[in-house]
Formats: structure tokens, C-alpha cells, sequence
């Protein structure tokens, strides 16, 4: 053997090693650039005649990008198990410690407010808050932060919504509150803060109150007496005072710079016989803000680590002040960018508007809620890896609905079993076939898990989708997937209905292989099911028809699935019949 015999040989093999790993990296398709840069990196003294290995190693590329990805991992265990290994160690993300955590004493919560349920951007200070108190042997507290009944009306349903997403995630947490049953406690806490000289019952209009905070300066109702405070505290308990004539206020730096923390409203007043609250009615109407009552109930919960997006950075200011008041030690605080999902509604008011336009709750497809990203197939592994690989970090993470369809696929892929589907049915008639012939089906190749369809010759029909007729006019050859190679003789109608006519040449691969002949699949003239495909589209939903494996009626309601040369949807039953809503390709 010459040397550049030898050379190639090994070019051959390095470019195979590494187009294989960028394969399974990538969900079964590697890519040539990255290959290239491997083999030039693993043989540098090659950069020189890296233009006439771009070809060769192209082919190997294509060649392995042939392979399931099940036969890709095979390949590599077998061959080169110590890449797998290095892979896993490089994929395995630790969230960095904790900033004065002891074990067993960290106390993490999260804290929705059910005026929806939960996205991706929620789901981040979720499961990020679970895995440090499973990190540091702690406890996570789940809060539900309800006390706006006008503004933030919550979901009556919303509050069994979020457990169950937290539920789905694998979220589990030591102790559950709901803050619209505390609300005597945070009458008590601001009585003594109102004690301490820390609040005062303001009186003035909302406009004027600004005018006086623009300036810096004091509102006439700041120096009032403790006593006067508390007598007047008390009279918006009583309903004295209706909604806006009154609120308490929490004493801040009247010159602090940014004017919405200088003495922020602590309660105000909600006429709840207008805007019942779901859980309490209108048994109350001074209702705390937000920074008042998770401030208070970080406190009295015993939260020592909170982890939340950093738009909350100003409302961690305006806590401290309070907390200095009552001599509290605010917990370590840890605030993160933005996490959004880009070709999903993820704004909590958009998506509310959206369903008085006939949009479905929680799970439409079109929204980026767990439930929705649920119903469409995604797992909960692949919001984990999201969620582990953007960590704490403080700039904003955009996820392309791309780039989470390539994790989902990498985790999905070895477990949905493969169906035929066609849209736009086309019958296909084949002629001169045998007496007998045999498709069998492979439901995964991971499996010997196989179907078989049997057809009796001389002539056969099968449905295709309309889209692949160009391609029994412009090749000489096609193959029906795991069925026969045809040959198009020409088109006839039968009644309303056009029929393609075709010849059978025969059953081999090689064959296909020679002619290089596409490959389609079909769905038996007699043996088949409807289903209604859902496609996301932005805020568009589009229904798409077709046609399957009559064995798809045996799959159970809600299991993932791929359909060949389609894509992967999750199986929906209903009453109508069966629904499809599509995940990714």
C-alpha cells in the first residue's frame, strides 16, 4: 500500500470518528465544517492539502449522516466508547454553589401568581430553586402570591395548573402557602412596622403623592404620629375608607434616585364586592402589594437563597428598606436574565387576550406554557437541559423554538415508534406485482419491532401524498418504502378519482441504490385511519389531513410518535377521531 493510499485510509478513518460523534451531538445529521476542523485538528500537517480532503471527507459525512442515530451510538460504543465518555462529561452542567449556603439550611421558594400558569421563563426559578434545595439538602417552599384580585385577577383553575406543570417537571416541594389566606398576618406585621416608625397611612391622591416624591420630598401625611397611623390603619380595615383615598406606605430615601422606590405602598385598597377574589371572595379589602407580602413571608418562611429574574432588582431595594425597619437579614439574593422562547406567546397578558379570541386555555399549541410545549411533545428532559445550560447567568437567554426541537429530538428519537402518514392521498395502482408481497414496517430501529402488510398480486393500490407525484414523473424509478421499486407508466381515472399506474420491477434496495430512486412512503388502499394534523404557526394554527397506518388507532392517547419524512406530533384522542399536534421534525 502507498503512502497516500495509507494517508487517505486514515483521513477516511479520523473524518468517520469525528463525523459520528458530530452526529449524535446533533441529533443523527453531522455537519462537514466541524469535521473538517477535527480531522485538520487532530493531524495539523494536513491544513495544507485541506482543499482535496474537503470532497473525502464530504462523502464520509454523507455516509454516516445515512445511519440512524441508533446505529451512529452503536457505532461509537463499539469503536471509540472513551468519546462517548469524554462527550458526557463536557454535556454534564453543575450549577455553580450557592453563596452562603450551609447543607440542610438553605430554604429556596418559588413564588407564581396564578393569573396564568407557568412558561419557560417561569419554569427557569422553578426548577432552578428545586435542584439547589436538592443540591444543598434544604427545603423549597411553593408560594402562591395572590393578593391582586383586580389587576391580576387569578385563574380559579390556575393554582392546580402550576402544581401540575411543577408536577410534570419533577418538581417536588416541602411546604405550600397561599397568600390571600394570610392576609391577618400581614395586617399584624404592619402594625408593628407602622410601630417602629417604618410606615404611615398616606392619605393623598395618587397625583399628588407623585408630585411630592419627584421632588424628593415629604407628603404631609409622613410625619403623623405612630398612634394617629395605627388609628388610621385601622379604619381601612374597618371600610372606612374607600378604594384610593388611602394606602400605607414603607419610609424609604426620599433622595434615593429612583423615584418608584422612594416610599413604596405597602396595602391599598381593592372593593372586592366588585372583584371577588377566587379563593376568599370579599372578605377583605386592603390587600397587600407584592413587595410587602413576599417580603414579609421570605421572612417568616425562613427563605435563606432566592432566585429570581433580575427585573426584580428593584423590588429586592425596596424589600431592604423594610427589612431594616423590622431588623430582619434580608436572604442572599441571586437575580438572572430573561429566559424566552422565541415562535411562542409567552406574555401572560397577551395569551388572556388571546383566549377571549376562541384560543384554548393553558395548553393551545401557540402559547410557550409547560402545558402547551407538553401537548406538543416536548419533555421534560429537554426544559432541564434548557434551564441547566443557562444557569444563573444575568443576560437575557433567547431559545429558538429550533434549537429546543434539536434537544427534544436528541431525547425523543430513540423512544417513538415510526408510523407511514400521507397528506393529500394520491392512489398509486402497481401492476406485474408477484402473487404475494411483503411490506414490513419497522416501527423503530432501535427494536425488532416490525409490522407487516401483505398485498396479492398481480395488482396492488396503496395511497401517497399528492406532494410526491412529481417525483414518480421525474425518475425512472421509485421506491415504496419497504414495499417495492416501480416504475410510472401513466395516469387514468376511475370514476372521479385519478389513479397513478405503475409497473413493479422488483423488491431489492440495490436496486433503489442503483437508480438512486427516492424513497416515499404510502398507506395501504384499504387499511387506513384519518387523523387532523395541528401545526403551530406563530399565532397561527393550521389543520392539516391526511391519511395513516390503521395501526395508529392502537397507540395510546397522548403518546409521541414519528411520522416517516414528517416529523414527530403527540397522539391525541378524541371523540372526533384522532388529532396529531405536530412537534418538530
Amino acid at each position: 500500500m502507498t503512502l497516500e493510499e495509507s494517508l487517505l485510509k486514515e483521513v477516511k478513518e479520523i473524518a468517520y470518528k469525528h463525523a459520528l460523534l458530530n452526529a449524535v451531538k446533533h441529533s443523527g445529521k453531522a455537519a462537514l465544517g466541524p469535521v473538517v476542523s477535527k480531522v485538520i485538528g487532530e493531524k495539523p500537517e494536513l491544513r495544507k492539502i485541506v482543499k482535496q480532503l474537503i470532497p473525502i471527507i464530504k462523502e464520509v459525512v454523507e455516509e454516516v449522516n445515512k445511519l440512524s442515530l441508533v446505529e451512529q451510538k452503536r457505532i461509537i460504543e463499539e469503536k471509540w466508547p472513551e468519546l462517548l465518555e469524554e462527550r458526557t462529561r463536557e454535556e454534564k452542567k453543575e450549577l455553580p454553589p450557592l453563596p452562603n449556603a450551609v447543607a440542610g439550611k438553605v430554604v429556596t421558594r418559588f413564588a407564581p401568581n396564578p393569573d396564568y400558569t407557568i412558561h419557560l421563563g417561569n419554569a427557569r426559578p422553578a426548577y432552578l430553586s428545586y435542584l439547589y434545595a436538592v443540591m444543598y439538602k434544604g427545603r423549597m417552599i411553593l408560594r402562591f402570591e395572590d393578593t391582586d384580585p383586580r389587576t391580576k385577577a387569578p385563574f380559579p383553575d390556575a393554582y392546580e395548573q402550576i402544581k401540575n406543570d411543577l408536577k410534570w417537571l419533577g418538581i417536588k416541594w416541602d411546604e405550600e402557602y397561599i397568600q390571600s389566606l394570610r392576609l391577618p398576618i400581614y395586617y399584624e406585621v404592619l402594625k408593628e412596622l407602622i410601630s417602629r416608625g417604618g410606615a404611615y397611612v398616606d392619605k393623598c391622591s395618587p397625583s399628588e403623592f407623585r408630585k411630592y416624591r419627584d421632588q424628593g420630598r415629604a407628603c404631609p401625611h409622613r410625619n403623623t404620629s405612630v398612634e394617629d397611623n395605627l388609628e388610621e390603619f385601622d379604619k381601612m380595615l374597618e371600610g372606612y375608607y374607600g378604594e384610593g383615598e388611602a394606602v400605607v406606605r414603607i419610609k424609604t430615601d426620599l433622595k434615593y434616585p429612583d423615584p418608584s422606590v422612594r416610599d413604596w405602598v405597602a396595602v391599598r385598597i381593592i372593593d372586592t364586592s366588585k372583584t371577588p377574589h377566587p379563593v376568599v371572595g370579599d372578605k377583605y379589602i386592603v390587600w397587600p402589594t407584592y413587595n410587602f407580602a413576599a417580603g414579609v413571608d421570605d421572612h417568616l418562611m425562613g427563605v435563606t437563597h432566592i432566585l429570581r429574574a433580575k427585573e426584580h432588582e428593584t423590588n429586592t431595594i425596596k424589600q431592604k428598606f423594610m427589612y431594616s425597619h423590622m431588623g430582619w437579614e434580608y436572604p442572599v439574593t441571586i437575580h438572572f436574565g430573561r429566559l424566552s422562547l422565541e415562535g411562542v406567546m409567552l406574555s401572560k397578558s397577551l395569551m388572556r387576550k388571546k383566549i377571549s379570541e376562541g384560543f384554548l386555555v393553558y395548553d393551545d399549541p401557540r402559547f410557550g406554557t409547560l402545558a402547551a410545549l407538553r401537548r406538543r411533545g416536548i419533555v421534560p428532559e429537554t426544559i432541564h437541559e434548557i434551564i441547566k445550560d443557562v444557569g444563573i447567568k444575568k443576560i437575557d437567554a433567547r431559545i429558538s423554538y429550533v434549537n429546543l426541537a434539536a434537544i427534544n429530538r436528541k431525547i425523543i428519537d430513540p423512544r417513538s415508534p415510526r408510523y407511514m402518514m400521507v397528506v393529500k392521498p394520491v392512489i398509486i395502482e402497481v401492476i406485474n406485482a408477484p402473487e404475494e408481497l411483503v411490506a414490513h414496517i419497522t416501527r423503530h430501529p432501535s427494536t425488532k419491532e416490525v409490522y407487516e402488510y401483505r398485498f396479492d398480486g398481480p395488482t396492488f393500490r396503496v395511497f401517497v401524498s399528492g406532494e410526491d407525484l412529481k417525483l414518480f414523473r421525474e425518475n425512472k424509478i421509485v421506491r415504496l418504502m419497504e414495499l417495492a421499486n416501480v416504475v410510472y407508466s401513466g395516469v387514468s381515472i376511475d370514476g372521479e378519482q385519478l389513479i397513478v399506474k405503475t409497473k413493479f420491477i422488483d423488491t431489492s434496495l440495490d436496486t433503489a441504490r442503483k437508480y438512486k430512486a427516492p424513497i416515499i412512503q404510502w398507506v395501504p388502499y384499504k387499511d387506513y385511519v384519518d387523523v387532523e394534523i395541528w401545526v403551530p404557526e406563530g399565532e397561527e394554527l393550521r389543520v392539516i389531513h391526511g391519511i395513516a397506518e390503521k395501526a395508529l388507532e392502537g397507540i395510546e392517547d397522548g403518546k409521541t410518535i414519528q411520522f416517516y419524512r414528517y416529523g414527530f406530533v403527540r397522539i391525541e384522542k378524541t371523540y372526533e377521531g384522532i388529532r396529531a399536534i405536530y412537534a418538530h421534525p
